[in-house]
């Protein structure tokens, strides 16, 4: 769409680079090219704009195959406008001049011709083609055709209309129909995936057998070598009893004699023991004998010199005792009373006791 700007009463476009601007004024060309840009006035200006980049032209339409099942086709086709003032002779691209829109439609009465044109050549096509073919080959067959049948159609080149390419996306039957076409194929697929699988669990359960069967012979070869161990085994247990019993009957032999022998020694030690001590004995019985003998004469002699002394001693005493006087005896004996007397540290003397005292002594100086 062009841009337009008023400016005290005139007009001023601006064009795009890819639109074709036409500008008439009393039925002569004035402006004439794309992205131009010019002032005129709204009153005496004819101004046409046509569209000269490529277009997309999308189209869905639904056609019917040789066994009468309906097809939905997806389609665009890439156009443009190769000749603008021929175009623009056979379809109206004014524009206001106010806001610069186009007064009609011209772009869908060129999509419309354009979608009718291709529909016309691609229901022809599947019209002669089966839905199963139409499907593996019909995008190919129906592009051709259509490519073909817009290039020959003489509508377009009068028009100014150049087609640049065309393609046809997908051909689609009803879902019903497109699920029973799915069905076949969808089992032949289970039914490989299915033997795939059983191929699998078959390769899976030989495997497991060989794995079975190695692991069997494992276990065999494992107990034939325990059965060989443990026979070996029996073997080396026999073997060290039977050596063990012979050195316990070496040892037992050795110990025995040896026992002997010591018991031998033991008795002849004894004996020697026994002789010695009886010789001792008897050295020392006749020896105690001399020795009590000689004890006993002298224990009697030194009695009776001690029975001697004493007598002596005691006729010595009598006789000194029967010699001396009375108070010397008396003095004695008082001295003799006082070594056996205990220890007296202190003495208390009444006056009745030392009255008494003075008064026999006074009586014994008198006499």
């Amino acid at each position: 769409m062009a841009d337009i700007t008023r400016r005290l009463g005139r007009r001023h476009l601006r064009g795009a680079p890819t639109a074709h601007i036409s500008h008439h004024r009393g039925g002569k060309l004035l402006h004439d090219g794309p992205g131009i840009s010019f002032w005129f006035r709204a009153l005496t200006a004819a101004i046409s704009e046509i569209p000269v980049d490529d277009r997309e032209l999308a189209m869905t339409f639904h056609a019917r195959t040789a066994d009468f099942q309906d097809v939905a086709v997806q389609a665009t086709v890439t156009y443009r406008i190769g000749d603008p003032a021929l175009a623009a002779a056979r379809l109206d691209f004014s524009i206001d001049p106010d806001s610069g829109v186009w007064r009609g439609t011209p772009l869908e009465q060129l999509g419309t011709l354009l979608t009718e044109t291709a529909q016309q050549h691609a229901l022809a096509v599947l019209a002669r083609t089966p839905l199963a073919e139409a499907l593996v080959d019909g995008v190919t067959a129906v592009r051709e055709r259509i490519a073909e049948g817009l290039g020959a159609e003489p509508r377009l080149p009068a028009t100014g209309i150049e087609v640049v390419a065309v393609r046809v996306m997908a051909l689609r039957p009803e879902p019903e129909v497109e699920r029973a076409l799915r069905t076949p194929a969808r089992e032949q697929i289970q039914q490989e995936a299915d033997r795939a699988t059983y191929e699998r669990r078959a390769v899976a359960v030989e495997r497991e057998r060989a794995i079975a069967e190695n692991e069997l012979a494992s276990q065999i070869e494992l107990a034939r070598r325990e059965e060989q161990l443990v026979e070996q085994r029996g073997t080396n247990t026999r073997r060290e009893a039977e050596e063990h019993a012979a050195a316990d009957a070496v040892r037992a032999q050795a110990e025995a004699a040896r026992s002997v022998k010591l018991a031998e020694a033991e008795a002849a030690r004894t004996v020697r023991l026994a002789e010695a001590e009886a010789a001792r004995s008897v050295k020392l019985g006749e020896a105690e004998a001399a020795r009590a003998v000689t004890l006993a004469r002298a224990e009697a002699e030194g009695a009776r010199e001690v029975g001697e002394a004493r007598a002596a001693a005691q006729a010595a005493w009598l006789r000194v005792h029967g010699e001396v006087d009375v108070a010397t005896l008396h003095a004695l004996t008082g001295t003799r009373l006082a070594e056996n007397l205990p220890r007296i540290d202190s003495v208390t003397v009444s006056p009745d006791v030392l009255t008494g005292l003075l008064a026999k002594l006074g009586s014994a100086e008198e006499a």
